[in-house]
């Protein structure tokens, strides 16, 4: 994906949540990235804080062990602070990460804004906190936990995300690959859940197979407040499945409407089967700002794809969804997944031909890798497939399971292969530089400084 920091898009809604049910509480959002701070930094800032309440972000599996580490260190600092995590990891593992790490004192589990804001308001007002839905935490000596939390209905009720807590840091917000490093970047998030269940995802149990969204309207206020008041320019929508539907155009006529369309940009994430059921909005978005999307084509193979619970994925519309985007002017970043446990030499051969010929202009491989939360992390735990232990590892990158063919080590070598395959064509690199397309352009010279500094630093 290229240099980029993100915004803690997370944490700034649960900051925006609390401070708008409880004016009393000091809040203070603490962006290490943007910050450049070290661990020893870190730990200064909180000694000189002495906060209450130390809430890591947890976002990822890949980001479990250093939250844990930052829980770790709050307690270093002064035994007596209250550590709080959340997300889908610390979700699905709420009772083992209790009991394995001392340092941890409350998991929230799923939708964090109204849980958080209650915990906090138990340990101001010396509350129970079995009173509180959504949570487990150590009481003398056992894990308890408390019953799971009902879904917020009217996401439109949630206060606009807290981005004035970092607004010292706007301008270090960047996504190198899409746009200048001095373009601001933002996040913003329309819905929550997916209504699919594909196997190897752990969004759709985490929001109990649950869709809801934001009105456009609201959508285009974030946005627009966020061009205004910010400067931000470009806009990730951070949904899981963004959706190409009615209220997708809404959304489209809302920023074309203000004016905003001629002002930002944005990419989402989104299925083939619906850009090619929706092939008319396609031109909208673009003209709407609309410049890039994220699609998962995964693997050629129908037996794969069923047992990745991929149904309308396939051949066929793959191609002509990145034909489409192609046409108007969008530029598409295709992901494809090696290492299910049928996986040999040949099908990760076979899946490397699929992604030159589906073309689209990017690709992104990834493992398979069994996040906790997902059927596929259930079922290699129960068969013994899982041959690497650490989260941080857990990222999509590194391989976790052998398959049935091939081992650990050999997935990691076709992994690489993979990536040499796609992006060693001097063609795809050449049409990519030189490509009418501004987007494919300024991605290819990208890539291009990015491999010739690598190939400069080697030198020393």
């Amino acid at each position: 994906m290229g240099q980029y920091i993100p915004p803690p898009f997370a944490i700034l809604a649960l900051a925006a949540y609390l401070e708008d049910v409880n004016k009393n509480i000091e809040i203070e959002v603490l962006d290490c990235q943007a910050e450049k701070l070290s661990w020893e930094g870190l730990e200064k800032r909180i000694e000189a804080l002495q906060p209450d309440v130390v809430a890591p972000s947890s976002l990822t599996t890949s980001n479990a062990d250093t939250a844990l580490r930052v829980a770790e260190l709050a307690k270093k600092v002064n035994p007596s602070i209250t550590t709080v995590v959340g997300g889908q990891h610390f979700t699905a593992l709420a009772e083992e990460s209790l009991e394995a790490y001392p340092g941890l004192d409350v998991v929230v589990r799923g939708e964090g804004e109204q849980t958080f804001a209650e915990l906090v308001d138990a340990f101001e007002n010396k509350k129970p906190l079995s009173a509180v839905l959504g949570i487990s935490f150590r009481h003398e000596g056992t894990v308890t936990e408390t019953p799971d939390r009902p879904l917020i209905c009217n996401m439109d009720s949630l206060p606009l995300p807290g981005y004035q807590f970092v607004q010292q840091h706007m301008k270090k917000y960047y996504f190198s690959l899409m746009a200048e490093k001095e373009t601001p970047f933002a996040i913003v998030e329309g819905t929550r859940g997916c209504s699919h269940d594909c196997s190897y995802c752990s969004q759709w149990r985490f929001w109990r197979k649950q869709h809801r969204g934001k009105s456009p309207c609201r959508i285009a206020d974030e946005i627009e407040h966020l061009y205004s008041e910010y400067g931000s320019r470009l806009f990730w929508l951070t949904d899981d499945n963004f959706g190409l539907d009615e209220r997708a155009s809404m959304l489209c006529d809302e920023l074309i409407n203000r004016g905003l369309s001629d002002q930002v940009s944005w990419f989402i994430q989104a299925r083939c089967d619906d850009i090619v059921s929706n092939k008319d909005l396609i031109p909208k978005m673009r003209r709407a700002g609309c410049i890039w999307m994220l699609v998962g084509f995964d693997s050629p193979d129908p037996g794969t794809l069923r047992s990745f619970r991929r149904t309308g994925i396939n051949r066929s519309n793959a191609k002509e969804a990145v034909d489409l985007l192609r046409k108007n002017g969008m530029f598409s970043q295709g992901t494809f997944i090696i290492g299910d446990r049928k996986d040999s030499h040949g099908s990760i051969q076979t899946l490397r031909e699929y992604a030159d010929w589906v073309d689209p202009d990017i690709a992104t491989f990834m493992t398979l890798t069994p996040f906790p939360g997902t059927d596929i992390y259930d079922e290699a735990k129960r068969n013994g497939w899982i041959l690497d232990s650490n989260w941080s590892n857990y990222d999509m990158i590194h391989a976790i399971m052998p398959t049935e063919h091939l081992t650990r080590e050999q997935v990691q070598k076709e992994l690489y292969e993979c990536y040499q395959s796609f992006f060693g064509s001097w063609k795809r690199r050449y049409q990519g530089m030189f490509s009418s397309n501004p987007i494919t352009r300024r991605t290819y010279q990208y890539l291009a400084r990015q491999a010739l500094l690598v190939g400069l630093r080697s030198l020393f």
